[in-house]
């Protein structure tokens, strides 16, 4: 019995010492996001986290959890459980649209691989326009704004200066 009490403590020990917990956020923004999407209405204020691996959106209305994502290899949406990026854009933004989107707006990357993008002295923009979208995408440092007008989706976040 000694033996195993040894054991079980040495594992313990090994788990807490190796670092296995989740890494830290690197980044984290207060910001004022707006949400409009066919399935999402949203206009407050959240918080921003990434690390190398993820993304979290926190959603705040009048103070309180209003909502929560999470992008790492899958999505994971508070009260509803997680699902493939593809499955969260064809249910909550739009089918078209590359897997990576969302993960790419909310850290204020180049969407589409850097499709039509032009870099200018504040940040950069992107204008994507086929059968399926007509996007307009900017990121300044203080602001991220995507608009889809051919599907009705706005995301933009306004960084609160800290």
């Amino acid at each position: 019995m000694r033996r195993y009490f040894t054991l079980w403590v040495s594992l313990l020990a090994l788990l807490f010492l190796s670092g296995c917990g989740a890494k830290p956020f690197v980044t984290n923004h207060a910001a004022t996001i707006i949400l409009k999407t066919p399935k999402i209405r949203f206009a407050d204020t959240g918080y921003i986290r990434t690390n190398d691996d993820l993304v979290a959106l926190e959603l705040f209305s009048a103070g309180h959890p209003a909502g929560k994502f999470e992008i790492e290899k899958m999505v994971c949406v508070e009260g509803e459980g997680c699902m493939r990026k593809s499955s969260f854009n064809e249910e909550y933004l739009n089918a078209h649209y590359p897997d990576t989107l969302m993960e790419d707006v909310l850290r204020g990357e180049a969407i589409y691989d850097g499709l039509n993008l032009v870099e200018n002295a504040h940040g950069f923009e992107q204008r994507i326009s086929d059968e399926n979208v007509d996007i307009k995408y900017r990121v300044t440092a203080g602001q991220i704004y995507f608009k889809d007008r051919r599907n009705g989706v706005l995301i933009k976040i306004k960084k609160d200066v800290e």
